[in-house]
């Protein structure tokens, strides 16, 4: 523990680090404001941090129908309960998106619009599983650009 602390602290401190982490909050207030002009609802109406809070009710769809749609298009998120939400904690009324994962592949700013567009595809379709299949279809394609370990490529 106390050596993975040492090596965690050593990587925050460096350039590189630094660098990402900036690169984060910018992802991730792109990525909010793509969201805000499709319609979502965001809590707090924005980000300061990785990720954001999404009430879904305005979509009327819950928290869970989009977890689930979501992933079988290969878009990963968590359902999340939302404030003064009146779902059960099992469905919840909206979802929590983070953008951590993502910037370590590589993607940028103008990259959160085009994941925007294959989220908000998805669930303003949940029960097309053309749609869906496309959206899957659309994102092997895309993320073939940001590899996971490009080093290895």
């Amino acid at each position: 523990m106390i050596a993975a602390k040492a090596v965690s602290f050593g990587e925050i401190l460096s350039d590189d680090f630094t660098v990402y982490a900036k690169q984060v909050i910018a992802n991730a207030q792109a990525m909010a404001k793509a969201l805000v002009s499709r319609g979502y609802d965001l809590i707090s109406n924005g980000t300061d941090n990785h990720l954001m809070l999404i009430d879904l009710r305005n979509k009327n769809l819950t928290g869970k129908k989009a977890q689930e749609t979501l992933d079988k298009a290969h878009i990963t998120l968590n359902k999340n309960a939302v404030p003064f939400d009146d779902k059960s904690p099992f469905v919840t009324s909206g979802i929590r998106i983070g953008v951590p994962a993502i910037t370590t592949r590589g993607m940028k700013e103008a990259d959160m619009e085009t994941v925007v567009s294959m989220i908000d595809k998805v669930l303003m379709n949940a029960d097309d599983e053309k749609v869906i299949a496309d959206v899957r279809q659309d994102v092997k394609t895309f993320m073939q650009q940001f590899p996971l370990y490009p080093e290895l490529g």
